[in-house]
């Protein structure tokens, strides 16, 4: 099996476990502290200001960066030819910020609409409820793991190793991930307006990443440890990888935000540092890596 243009001669299943585990929430967490922070810098800066301020930090780079990618068609792409259903007019690594323009767009929407039909507050008050006992209680994984696995069955062809789907192309994102990153960008956009609940995610590291644990082990148990995309799951088989990934995806990602509110919550000019270069880094190092690959691969 071939995930990659240049392939390790010598693959490593511990590696390939790692891959697999990072996966599991990395987007879930970052669309998550995405939606947070999209709420602190619309109330700091305004809309007009939010709207300014993401064009230039989101719009632009994403611009430039699929200008860069669109000149580069004689480049080889990082994806094997035995998978012509990804384009090569796709986003490839930069499809994250697509998707969060999109998630901006109607969160900003819906905020317009609530303000307009819930003169009284009441619904909001209904949502900070619901986000309070969501965060609170270990049934609120399974409500919040809920729209990702409906999206998940409903996806044909899913391959459960890798994932959730990416939205490589289109203009607009698939089920899968829409149901995903949505429902985490909404819950850290919600969580911003009761910052008081980072201390129960903070609380409550240990038992997230026990049901992270427990979880990701049950999936695996049934993936396999190696990288597998050669058969989609069918019948009951996909229906428990689709019910617990997402609940793998919640519990990672409260238990990694526990676990840094908890141990890493101090000032530390390293992790500033690292934090600070880590968005403009990540969108430079596509190139990087083919470059380097290609001059070490085999001819």
């Amino acid at each position: 099996m071939v995930l990659w243009r240049v392939s390790d001669s010598h693959p490593s299943l511990v590696l390939a476990v790692v891959f697999h585990i990072l996966h599991i929430f990395r987007m879930a967490t970052f669309f998550l502290i995405a939606g947070f922070f999209a709420d602190m810098s619309f109330h700091a800066r305004g809309a007009a200001g939010f709207i300014r301020d993401r064009a230039k930090r989101i719009a632009l780079p994403l611009l430039f960066g699929w200008i860069a990618i669109a000149n580069a068609r004689g480049y080889p792409l990082p994806w094997p030819p035995k998978f012509p259903h990804l384009p090569a007019s796709s986003l490839v690594h930069l499809w994250f910020l697509y998707v969060l323009l999109w998630l901006y767009a109607v969160a900003l929407g819906l905020r317009a609409v609530l303000i307009r039909l819930d003169r009284r507050g009441m619904l909001i008050e209904l949502a900070d409820r619901l986000t309070a006992w969501l965060v609170q209680s270990s049934a609120g994984l399974v409500v919040l793991a809920l729209p990702t696995a409906a999206a998940l069955l409903a996806t044909p062809g899913w391959m459960p190793w890798l994932g959730i789907p990416t939205p490589l192309s289109g203009l607009v994102p698939d089920l899968a991930p829409s149901a995903a990153f949505f429902t985490a960008f909404a819950v850290g956009w919600l969580v911003y307006r009761q910052t008081e609940l980072l201390a129960a995610l903070r609380h409550r590291w240990p038992l997230n990443l026990t049901f992270a644990l427990a979880f990701t082990a049950a999936e695996l148990s049934i993936n396999g440890l190696a990288p597998s995309i050669d058969r989609p799951p069918i019948g009951w088989i996909k229906f428990v990888l689709a019910v617990t990934y997402p609940l793998a995806i919640w519990s990672w990602t409260f238990a990694v935000i526990g676990l840094a509110l908890r141990f890493l919550s101090d000032q530390s000019p390293v992790r500033r540092y690292i934090a600070d270069s880590s968005y403009w880094l990540y969108l430079i190092h596509l190139p990087i890596v083919l470059v380097l690959q290609s001059a070490v691969a085999p001819r």
